[in-house]
């Protein structure tokens, strides 16, 4: 412990005063969030044929959906991407930024699919079933979508930094207006007539409105009359949207769910984002002191460090150890077991630690592949094209899988 407390002592010094201590902890925060809230739900399951299949404990059991609702802070991620975004632009050459912007979230992904590619092949050579290797594929696969998303609604910054030049907080409105009207369109008198895949419309302005405060909010204008107005008004939104227009109430989605909220987005993000934004800039100075103390700083500090790497890796350590313990013990309580009850909750708890175990050592040893890959074993031409071929074999087989 004193060693522990020394090297945060250490860290805490090396620490530039300049530092938003609290926007890291707000980034930490929604990482940390998101992971456990997969780790909980993400449940696979050894079906009569030995393999795994994906399933979820929201359909036994509804009334864990609202917990959700402080787990699920995907908002927040967008809320510091723009918040970063609009500080770190300045009068930087706008392509170099992006340009190294792109690189920076795109590193992880690559190397993320680039293996998946080569599991895709070779598990089943091991004697994985095929079922399991799809499963496993499909399921790293799907909250990679966000940081596409996130991609997209950052090469838009210069165009929303301008709306918030013209319009102020007020530009929020705008996305929020859209997913609205698609909504509308989607579950209105005339949903019927309106194709399917229109819902996807919202993958961008449901995020973007969480981005777009962001940069109000590091411009001065996102003061705490309009954080309490943000939370007053995504409470009480959210009620409304689940109890007397039909939204579902869990954040996103599960198996056999008629509706999702979050595939494709619904209009239940913006809403549920006014809340947690409302609430993080509440606290926001609260948060500041608080990481001006060195154990907890060290804490956001390091998981800062490799958050892109432990977002892409999280469901590859869930996988890794639902895919042993079916190979091993075959029905498990609480990690491959049918999730239909409380006591499979409680019985999840000493697995999401197991799952920290695992992505530990796998953060520690990737993170590194999050800067540029001039100076480690990926730093050839010939390595780097194996890894693009092998990225690009896992979307091939995803394509074809779905």
């Amino acid at each position: 412990m004193r060693r522990l407390r020394d090297a945060a002592v250490r860290l805490d010094r090396a620490t530039p005063p300049t530092r938003e201590r609290a926007i890291d902890g707000l980034r930490a925060t929604a990482i940390s969030g998101i992971v456990l809230g997969h780790w909980m739900v993400a449940a696979l399951v050894v079906w009569q044929d030995g393999g795994l299949r994906g399933s979820s404990p929201l359909p036994a059991l509804p009334w864990i959906g609202p917990i959700g609702w402080g787990v699920q802070l995907l908002a927040l991620f967008f809320l510091v991407g723009g918040y970063v975004a609009a500080r770190s632009r300045g009068s930087a050459d706008y392509p170099a930024w992006l340009t190294a912007r792109v690189y920076r979230l795109g590193r992880p992904v690559v190397l993320v699919m680039a293996l998946w590619g080569v599991l895709v092949g070779v598990l089943p050579l091991l004697g994985v079933p095929q079922v399991t290797v799809r499963t496993g594929a499909v399921l790293v696969l799907q909250p990679l979508w966000f940081i596409g998303v996130f991609l997209v609604i950052t090469a838009l910054t210069k165009v929303l930094l301008a709306a918030d030049r013209r319009f102020g907080a007020a530009a929020a409105l705008i996305p929020l207006a859209v997913v609205g009207l698609i909504d509308l369109a989607r579950f209105g008198p005339w949903g019927a007539a309106v194709p399917v895949g229109i819902g996807y419309v919202n993958a961008i302005p449901a995020w973007m409105f969480a981005f777009q405060l962001g940069i109000s909010w590091a411009h001065g204008r996102l003061r705490r009359p309009l954080a309490v107005a943000l939370l007053i008004v995504g409470a009480v939104g959210l009620l409304v949207l689940v109890t007397r227009l039909g939204y579902p109430a869990a954040p996103i989605g599960y198996p056999g769910a008629e509706r999702s909220n979050l595939n494709p987005p619904s209009l239940f993000v913006p809403v549920l984002a006014m809340a947690q934004i409302g609430v993080a800039v509440l606290l926001r100075d609260r948060l500041d002191r608080l990481l001006r103390r060195p154990l907890p700083w060290a804490g956001i500090a390091v998981l800062n460090m490799n958050a892109l790497t432990v977002f892409c890796w999280h469901l590859t350590a869930l996988f890794v150890v639902s895919a042993v313990g079916a190979a091993v013990w075959g029905v498990v309580p609480g990690l491959t077991s049918v999730p239909d009850s409380g006591g499979w909750l409680l019985a999840r708890v000493p697995w999401i630690l197991l799952f920290a175990v695992v992505l530990a050592p796998l953060s520690a040893a990737l993170h590194r592949f999050e800067r540029p890959w001039s100076g480690t074993l990926l730093g050839s031409w010939p390595v780097r094209a194996a890894v693009g071929a092998a990225a690009t074999g896992y979307a091939g087989a995803m394509i074809i899988l779905l």
